[in-house]
């Protein structure tokens, strides 16, 4: 039986750790070994790689590769910072990898491990999500983004005041918030600026695609809500119900901001990305009244956490 492996990304190996597991590399369609089990990966190599390139490792030796994020989480020497990066981009990978799962069920069972690591890390970092969103916002892959609006309505959760398994799920639902966009054709969803009325009004149906996945698999009414609402509006001129204000999930009304403010201040093919301050702003001015305007205030304190970090 041949070798299978999982991706990592270069930015989760720090120079001053060795490696628990063996490292791979791409060349010409096959796995090069790399790297050997205990050596260092030296700053020098780090820095002649781009920081988005992957690495492989087998899959027999995932629990090694878990084990040494979780090690390095735990390190009370390693900054903040560096651990929110080390999260992010470990989960990066784990993200791709549930997004190309065909097995939704399997999906769904691989997530609760992955919003549990940001939510254990929340409590016990104070300073790390401001860390993690301002990590965020590179690329637009649907994972990315997904991952990213996971990880801004945690933020936002918490500020509104969810705990234990209610954040649990408006994380778990904002992760799969786009999951019907499986079923829209994939030119559509990678088209390089905006969609005619026809692609419009295919793509405006993932809402109702992705309740029709997750009603199969028995996952909480929050969780089909963040899916199925996060496009109605407060105005009520939204899609695919025309839900106004009070209608609408609590949790969808986060994600339906984490979702609009990501899209914003992400860089594609066919816009420049907003400043965080310069996306809410547009979102409480140009959109007025779209969103619950108690949340979108919360926002603000949610990025004035991000600066403090950056600064």
């Amino acid at each position: 039986m041949s070798q299978t492996y999982f991706k990592i990304r270069v930015n989760t190996i720090l120079p001053t750790r060795p490696t628990s597991f063996d490292v791979f590399i791409m060349i010409n369609g096959k796995h090069v070994h790399y790297l050997r089990s205990g050596e260092l990966l030296s700053a020098t190599k780090i820095a002649h790689l781009d920081k988005a390139d992957v690495f492989y490792v087998p899959d027999t030796q995932r629990q090694e590769y878990k084990k040494y994020v979780f090690t390095t989480l735990n390190d009370g020497a390693l900054d903040v910072k560096t651990k929110a990066q080390i999260l992010r981009e470990s989960s990066l990978t784990l993200a791709e990898e549930i997004f190309e799962q065909p097995d939704v069920e399997q999906a769904l069972h691989e997530s609760k491990e992955l919003i549990s690591n940001f939510i254990e890390f929340m409590d016990e970092e104070p300073s790390s999500m401001a860390h993690l969103i301002s990590l965020s916002a590179h690329d637009f892959y649907t994972y990315n983004h997904s991952l990213d609006v996971g990880i801004y309505s945690l933020g936002l959760g918490k500020v509104a005041g969810y705990q234990n398994e209610d954040l649990l799920e408006l994380g778990r639902g904002a992760l799969f918030h786009d999951i019907g966009k499986r079923n829209v054709h994939v030119d559509i969803i990678c088209k390089n600026g905006p969609l005619d009325d026809v692609e419009w009004a295919q793509m405006q149906k993932h809402p109702l695609y992705g309740l029709k996945i997750l009603t199969e698999y028995g996952v909480s009414e929050a969780m089909k809500a963040c899916c199925f609402e996060h496009h109605e509006s407060f105005l009520g001129n939204g899609y695919p119900q025309q839900l106004s204000g009070p209608e609408i999930h609590p949790m969808a009304r986060i994600v339906a901001i984490t979702d609009t403010y990501d899209a914003l201040t992400t860089k594609r093919s066919y816009n420049q990305p907003m400043s965080p301050r310069d996306a809410v702003e547009f979102m409480s001015t140009k959109l007025k009244g779209k969103y619950d305007a108690d949340l979108l205030k919360a926002m603000n304190s949610v990025l004035f956490k991000m600066e403090k970090a950056s600064a």
